[in-house]
């Protein structure tokens, strides 16, 4: 009976590939990018389309993006991609010959119906209104870091932002009551 020895792999000092790190951004970063293209959108599918393509564009450029804020790319990117999308008539409604099957989910809570309300709010602001909220609220950037993102001066950020609270403050989807 021989006695087989077993030998480790040798351990890798070399840095990560660009593929390992970039699926470790994306792992890391997924769900609140997804978040992000479905409140600048408002629909959850598109919004994924869009963030894919962000998502593509960003791996090409990965050796430069990396570096520098490549959350910060990713976002201005979704910005970006949103209005081209705008632009070029895809977010408008297009008639088929035949209606999709759907297939209705019960409502799991009051989660459901809270986001749904502001969702709603949100589509009564303008395009950069909407934008700076989400930018300002939900992924809690500076004044500073919006204006860079969306390509606009500090103060139309501020000035936008106070225009915006003052539509969402009186939005009748947002009153208590009114959440049905």
């Amino acid at each position: 009976m021989s006695i087989i020895s077993r030998q480790e792999a040798p351990v890798s000092t070399d840095p990560p590939s660009v593929e390992a790190e970039f699926t470790a951004f994306v792992s890391a970063n997924y769900g609140r990018l997804l978040h992000v293209a479905d409140l600048l959108i408002g629909d959850a599918g598109r919004a994924e389309e869009l963030l894919q393509t962000v998502l593509t564009r960003t791996y090409l450029r990965w050796s430069r993006v990396r570096q520098d804020n490549p959350l910060g790319y990713v976002r201005t990117g979704l910005a970006n991609a949103r209005t081209d999308w705008l632009r070029r008539g895809l977010g408008r409604e297009r008639p088929t010959a035949a209606v999709p099957v759907s297939v209705l989910a019960p409502d799991p809570s009051e989660q459901v119906v809270g986001r749904d309300a502001v969702q709603r709010a949100l589509a009564v602001l303008t395009r950069r209104e909407r934008a700076v909220v989400v930018l300002r609220f939900y992924e809690d950037l500076s004044e500073a870091e919006i204006a860079r993102t969306l390509d606009i001066a500090p103060g139309t950020v501020k000035s936008t932002c106070a225009r915006a609270l003052v539509k969402l403050r009186v939005s009748p989807e947002l009153q208590e009551g009114n959440r049905s």
